[in-house]
């Protein structure tokens, strides 16, 4: 309602909060139910006026919307720039004119043209908004999500009948991590890698529908978490595990064949069947399956190339 509200008023709007609330989905998400294309652009601190000027240009002449996520990345001194072109194609919309000077350029202003940006205010590296600037948008605060609703909603989607317990679990397991695990530069237990182990648990789902539900989502955080985990934390992590789930053994993998095939691929190349190594193998397969992209992280020869 404020984005409508603020574009109604010919202004641009300003969704602002920590990471991981739905800033940037809110906007594509507003652009998708209003029929305009949304064309989303991550700023960092070395775009300049020429390059954004273009991207506004291209926008105003094509009626589209535009999203700049985490805009005050960028110098201030680009900023106070920006606050004018913004200005110009705003006012060209306020006083329904087709066309407007712009730098060099006469360029076509469509009415329908949106201007948004997000931020994260508070962040190490981040500027201040020009006042000129920050006056042009409407600022949103977004809160942090509510986890249990946005994983039950998931699971229902995916397909599980326990939702209500399991969605208590997972918000569980993944605050006790956030609190109880040594702090490393690659952990993350934010919104986005609970969304990635539901997607997981409705995968396993699919493939293997003769199993429990609960034991789904165990090999879901499992298979999701422990290729992460330096080795002190791995045994806090299980620790936590039999806390939450009393019950229920850990599932069987049921990836012999990869296991004998791995094994005999190290005969081959003359290596020894470290047993660290083979498992490090399987997890980095199995989150290969479930991610776009993977890193791996340690030691000078601790066999990250022997593992890829």
């Amino acid at each position: 309602m404020t984005l409508t509200n603020a574009l109604n008023m010919q202004r641009g709007g300003a969704p602002q909060g920590p990471a991981g609330t739905g800033k940037t989905e809110t906007v594509k998400d507003l652009g998708k139910n209003l029929a305009f294309y949304v064309v989303i652009s991550n700023c960092s601190d070395q775009m300049d006026n020429k390059t954004l000027g273009k991207i506004f240009a291209g926008l105003a002449l094509s009626g589209s919307w535009g999203c700049f996520d985490e805009f005050n990345r960028i110098e201030v001194e680009v900023l106070s720039v920006v606050a004018q072109q913004v200005q110009i194609i705003l006012d060209a919309i306020r006083k329904k004119e087709t066309s407007t000077p712009f730098g060099e350029l006469n360029i076509r202003v469509d009415k329908d043209t949106g201007l948004f940006i997000t931020m994260n205010p508070g962040y190490a590296g981040r500027s201040e908004l020009p006042d000129n600037l920050a006056s042009l948008f409407r600022p949103v605060a977004m809160m942090v999500p509510d986890f249990i609703a946005i994983i039950k909603i998931s699971l229902m989607s995916e397909g599980f009948k326990q939702n209500e317990l399991l969605a208590k679990k997972v918000a569980t397991i993944y605050e006790l991590m956030r609190n109880q695990l040594s702090k490393q530069d690659h952990y993350d237990f934010g919104m986005r890698a609970v969304k990635s182990v539901l997607n997981a648990s409705g995968r396993i789902k699919r493939e293997r529908p003769d199993i429990d539900e609960i034991t789904v989502i165990i090999k879901a955080i499992r298979d999701m978490n422990l290729p992460k985990f330096i080795a002190e934390d791995v045994i806090l992590f299980d620790n936590l595990f039999i806390d939450l789930f009393p019950d229920c053994d850990e599932p069987e993998n049921d990836n012999d064949d990869l296991q004998i095939a791995i094994e005999e691929s190290l005969m081959r190349r003359n290596l020894q069947l470290n047993e660290n190594l083979v498992v490090k193998v399987m997890q980095l397969y199995e989150s290969n399956i479930t991610r776009h992209g993977n890193m791996l992280v340690g030691a000078t020869m601790a066999g990250k190339t022997t593992a890829w």
